[in-house]
Formats: structure tokens, sequence, C-alpha cells
């Protein structure tokens, strides 16, 4: 059975977008997107709620960009071919490898599970994520931790009234003070 992940940039204070909607201080350096490019390879289907699936338009036609590196144009081939399910009460179409989900969030995450194939079902965007884990739907928060304090904005950890426990399974310190979190929720 595949493992939903949750993995995304954050500040120290705990948030995913500062109070200005401003997340340019998750551009990161060339040692973290290898390490977030080799994350996305683990993935079987990525989940994005409508400004996530949005801002991540952008890989669709990177390639055509003469002007990127090597890994930055690894990365958009990667994400171009990766299936993903878009939630959006707004958006009628999209583009790519990319469908409308059909379900709610926890009949897809169900289904995605149940479906044969390798990777992970990676979840994107705090709203979806905040759903996911309510629900108990969450296996791992992978949370790549920057170091700046934002004062406020969106959350990466959803405020829901449940505790949940979690073991560390990986710590990874890169040289530009970022730290890497895995932790995989335990079961009661």
């Amino acid at each position: 059975m595949r493992d939903v992940t949750y993995s995304m940039g954050v500040s120290l204070d705990g948030y995913i977008v500062g109070p200005d909607g401003g997340f340019d201080w998750t551009a990161p350096d060339e040692e973290v997107f290898r390490f977030a490019t080799d994350e996305v390879r683990g993935v079987g289907v990525h989940l994005l709620g409508r400004r996530l699936y949005e801002t991540m338009l952008y890989w669709e036609t990177a390639e055509q960009d003469p002007s990127l590196g090597f890994s930055t144009l690894e990365f958009a081939a990667i994400w171009k071919l990766l299936p993903k399910v878009v939630f959006s009460t707004t958006l009628s179409a999209v583009q790519g490898n990319a469908r409308l989900a059909s379900g709610g969030l926890t009949e897809e995450i169900e289904r995605l599970r149940a479906e044969p194939g390798d990777g992970d079902v990676a979840i994107g965007g705090a709203t979806l994520a905040a759903e996911a884990a309510a629900a108990g739907l969450i296996d791992e928060y992978r949370p790549r931790i920057y170091p700046v304090l934002v004062g406020g904005g969106i959350p990466f950890f959803p405020r829901h009234e449940r505790r949940v426990d979690l073991a560390l399974v990986e710590t990874h310190t890169f040289s530009s003070g970022v730290v890497h979190l895995r932790y995989r929720v335990t079961r009661r």
C-alpha cells in the first residue's frame, strides 16, 4: 500500500508562505534542490490544491528555457511526467499529466493507495494537506525547515484538535542551514 507524504519548505516558525503571500525565502540552493528532486523521484502521484497547481505550471514548459541548468531541467522532466491530481472547485480543465479530482480527498487517496504502482502519494498545498491530516490520511511529514522567521502566513502544520504522534525517521542538515526532517505517523 502506498504511503501519503506531505513535504514542503517551511520557515522556522512554521509557515509555508509569509503574511504577504511570499515564499521567496524557500528558493533552494543547488544542494537542497537536488535533494528535493530526488524526493520527487520517489513519488508515484502528486495531489495538489489549485494554488499550488497554478504555481507549479511553470514546470510544464520549463525545459523550453535554454538558460536553465542541468538540475533544473532534470526536475522539470521528472515533474512533467509525474501523474498529478488537482483538487479545485474553480478550474474546469488542467494541463499536462494532470487530471481534476473526480471525488473527495479521502476517496481519491483510498483509490490511489489501493492501485498497484510504485511511489508515494505526495500531497501538496497547506489547505489540502490540512484536510488530509484531519482525516488521519498522512503517513509521513517531511518539512524542509529554512532558517527564517516570517511572523505569520499559511502554516505547514494544520490546526486541528487531534494529537498526532510521530517517530523521527531521518534528518539531513544542508550547508545553507536548511534542515530536512522526516517523521512517520505512529498509529495508536
